[in-house]
């Protein structure tokens, strides 16, 4: 597996905050949020429930807006990024429509988006291709094990090769044994790529796992407590997790997250 060169800023984030109006009174989400995310990371954004890692996602991704500061996607506004179809989108769940084969609900997005039957076809047998489904098209969500359908959301976000990749915690449902495996597919389908992916997580080895650099949150309102840059090598293989390098990263990981507390 090849490290992607780090340049162009892909997000760029300055004092943003995003507090939601409810029956019970404002709810501050995010707080003095700075960030960049340059092109090809693979970034983990870990802190405890309600901290705001899913509620920055869906600033990059239009389905929320600021209340203050500024964020830029590609250079663009969220919504223009949205509109240029910049990312994909994989949720918790699969989300797949029960009565559409896995083939049909990898090439949702690009009917809605007008391409040609010709260009379906050769999308969706090259991503399914990419997270390893090639031979499942037909089949239908239902039939498919719940790593092999996130794999299928995945391929489905892969579509339309947008550069950036969103994902919201896509693995925490699954089971420890399919959930690394999922890990280290995730790394060869970024190593292949060339994404640059955002990924949240509750999990602390899974965070310094995958990614190039950690983000940690602290308990609403979510503000950046630390960002870590990984020394680890881009050859990963599973059992990383037990060297010495792997285990201080972690450690920097827990202390920042105990550190983010000091806010409540």
């Amino acid at each position: 597996m090849l490290m992607k060169p780090i340049s162009d800023t892909v997000i760029s984030a300055s004092g943003l905050g995003l507090t939601f109006e409810t029956n019970d009174g404002p709810v501050h989400a995010l707080s003095d949020v700075d960030l960049a995310i340059g092109k090809g990371e693979f970034v983990s954004f870990i802190g405890p429930s309600g901290c705001g890692k899913t509620t920055f996602l869906r600033v990059i991704a239009d389905l929320e807006q600021p209340t203050f500061g500024t964020i830029s996607v590609n250079g663009m506004t969220p919504e223009e990024a949205r509109r240029s179809r910049a990312y994909g989108y994989v949720f918790q769940a699969a989300a797949l429509y029960p009565w559409r084969t896995i083939e049909r609900n990898v090439a949702l997005p690009l009917e809605i988006m007008g391409y040609s039957r010709e260009e379906r076809k050769a999308r969706i047998a090259r991503t399914l291709d990419l997270v390893n489904l090639a031979g499942f098209e037909k089949k239908y969500p239902w039939q498919l094990s719940g790593g092999m359908q996130q794999r299928a959301s995945i391929a489905r976000a892969l579509a339309f090769d947008a550069d950036l990749l969103l994902m919201d915690e896509p693995f925490g449902a699954l089971d420890e044994i399919v959930r690394d495996h999922l890990n280290e597919q995730l790394l060869r389908l970024w190593a292949r790529t060339n994404k640059t992916i955002c990924f949240v997580t509750h999990s602390i080895p899974e965070a310094v796992y995958l990614s190039t650099k950690i983000v940690v949150m602290s308990p609403r309102p979510g503000r950046v407590t630390d960002v870590i840059e990984s020394t680890l090598p881009a050859e990963r293989p599973l059992d990383i997790r037990e060297t010495p390098e792997f285990l201080a990263i972690a450690a920097r990981v827990r202390e920042g997250l105990r550190a983010g507390h000091s806010y409540e």
